[in-house]
């Protein structure tokens, strides 16, 4: 045993036999390595295709997505998406159609809340979209998400007209929660992109879209269009989102509501 321990020690010190070793290890190696990548090139991989032309802005539905198999040469590009679940229930591009029997690409597949015109899908029918001016500050250090609910609280102080004298309601401030349990629908920036759409990019708040039944719509507007009175109406998020039954959308205030009614005026034939 020890007599073959050294012919084996002294073979594996032979200069020439390492080499010859190292030669064989080596093509072994590449051939491996060789074979691997033309498999890889050249064994078919199933991907998602569109079954039926997907117009702009729609939902990708199951039924809309099939599977079929390509050369990884189509691949090369690196936008093709590969997995159904990168597809379905996502929503095709607002500029983009694609045509029956394409494959998915990145480019033109997007969230519901990438796409612009994502909040005509969210709002019940018979209620108006509204749009409140908000920042950074108004937004509580932009905190407030699609999908949490809000209170709208109302502020107005009375303007004396300029040359008028002062009056007892000149120092007064009116102050009270107007509407409850609003469930904002978009947060955007000025250029109207979705501020949460990516988080990469730091995009400033500057509306907030909601949906209220049209009564509160022009009680809002009324509120907010107040000329004597400096107005202003103040987002104040609440925790109705976290629970199981958030509260209903309602007027938390008739004083409120009465006194705006009082203070401006509405012809009913023009609602």
């Amino acid at each position: 045993m020890g007599n073959l321990g050294n012919s084996l020690k002294k073979f594996m010190q032979n200069k020439n036999t390492v080499t010859v070793l190292g030669v064989i290890l080596a093509i072994v190696v590449l051939y491996v390595a060789y074979n691997m990548r033309v498999k890889s090139a050249i064994n078919p991989i199933n991907v998602p295709y569109a079954l039926e032309q997907i117009n702009p802005a729609t939902q990708i539905t199951a039924d809309m997505v099939g599977t079929k198999q390509i050369p990884p040469s189509m691949l090369d590009g690196g936008d093709v998406i590969t997995n159904q679940g990168a597809v379905i229930d996502k929503y095709s591009r607002e500029d983009t159609i694609i045509p029956k029997g394409s494959l998915f690409y990145e480019a033109t597949v997007v969230e519901k809340e990438q796409l612009r015109s994502n909040i005509i899908l969210d709002y019940p029918k018979g209620y108006v979209l509204y749009n409140l001016s908000v920042n950074s500050e108004t937004t509580y250090g932009n905190s407030v998400y699609p999908g949490n609910y809000v209170d709208i609280y109302l502020k107005a102080v009375y303007k004396v007209p300029e040359g008028s004298p002062m009056t007892e309601d000149a120092n007064k401030i009116m102050l009270g929660k107007f509407v409850s349990n609003i469930k904002v629908l978009a947060v955007k920036d000025a250029s109207g992109a979705a501020v949460f759409s990516n988080l990469d990019e730091a995009r400033t708040p500057s509306m907030i879209i909601f949906a209220v039944p049209q009564e509160y719509y022009i009680l809002l507007k009324k509120a907010e269009y107040l000329r004597t009175y400096d107005s202003t109406l103040i987002l104040v998020p609440t925790n109705e989102s976290l629970k199981d039954n958030p509260g209903e959308l309602e007027i938390s205030s008739d004083q409120l509501k009465n006194w705006v009614n009082d203070v401006t005026v509405w012809d009913e034939k023009m609602s």
